[in-house]
């Protein structure tokens, strides 16, 4: 029988990220979370992760890092401010390195992705044994339908297709 384990949202955040060609990053942080991991000896039996990010809330600790490339020249927040995910399957390579399946949903588009999961280990903080993940993963901002605003293409400042998604996840019994 394997312990099932909850997010401790407190101890975990989620990153998206999309670069441009001068090097600056926009990203936004997770405040969220739902989910549980089953472990048995050591090992993942099986995971169900479940996230929201709200880009458009002072709790989601957007930061412009450069004034030409803003988030909402990708999402109209307004109208889109929640990006969903909810895993579907779960495969485990070996002891530490995993991979998960689910649906991500921006902008009322949900796409299959696939994101790699490492288990970094256990550890105990104040009396509570927690079990760390790593989850890396990259998505094309196409395949939701995040543009960017076409005046700053123009003007040389590219930005990549590619969004890279990072989560620090912890989890507790």
């Amino acid at each position: 029988m394997g312990t099932n384990w909850t997010i401790d949202s407190e101890q975990s955040d989620v990153l998206i990220k999309n670069k441009h060609a001068i090097v600056a990053y926009i990203a936004g942080k997770a405040n969220k979370f739902e989910g549980n991991v089953a472990i048995k000896n050591d090992c993942i039996e099986d995971a169900n992760l479940e996230f929201s990010l709200n880009v458009n809330s002072n709790e989601s600790k957007l930061e412009l890092m450069d004034t030409h490339l803003k988030i909402n020249d990708f999402i109209d927040v307004k109208e889109y401010p929640i990006i969903n995910f909810k895993s579907t399957s779960f495969q485990k390579v070996n002891k530490n390195i995993n991979f998960i399946k689910g649906n991500l949903t921006i902008k009322n588009i949900t796409k299959v992705i696939e994101l790699d999961a490492e288990f970094i280990g256990y550890t105990f903080y104040n009396g509570i044994k927690k079990a760390s993940f790593e989850i890396k993963g990259m998505i094309n901002r196409r395949d939701f339908d995040l543009k960017s605003n076409t005046i700053y293409q123009m003007g040389g400042i590219a930005t990549g297709q590619d969004l890279m998604l990072e989560a620090n996840l912890e989890f507790k019994v």
